[in-house]
């Protein structure tokens, strides 16, 4: 993606601590203000490595969340907002207050 010298592409990424364990890994693009794609993951520590819970992301051209399973399967929820601005601050928003609330779902149905 390109932007012009006065106004170039920019791409942020940075990962968040909610707490021991837990984090939020976070990258988007944006141009003149306006986000072109984003991530937005949840990952709790488990069993050795960082494992993603929740995730928000443009892939497949569409603002979606991905719900993953501990047996791998994942249940997509696009999401109807109308811009990747807001859904954005939704998917930051949502991850930031129900994290808690992610994890033990994960861990629920990782004991099957």
């Amino acid at each position: 993606m390109k932007g012009t010298p006065e106004q170039p592409v920019s791409e942020v990424e940075y990962v968040v601590e909610l707490s021991p364990g837990n984090r939020v890994r976070e990258r988007f693009v944006k141009h003149k203000g306006k986000i072109l794609e984003f991530i937005v993951q949840f990952e709790a520590w488990m069993e050795g490595k960082w494992q993603p819970i929740v995730r928000y992301d443009t892939a497949h051209g569409f603002a979606h969340r991905d719900e993953l399973r501990p047996d791998g399967t994942e249940t997509k929820t696009r999401l109807y907002f109308p811009s990747y601005n807001d859904a954005l601050t939704f998917a930051e928003h949502d991850i930031k207050m129900n994290w808690k609330w992610y994890e033990e779902r994960y861990k629920t149905w990782k004991k099957g």
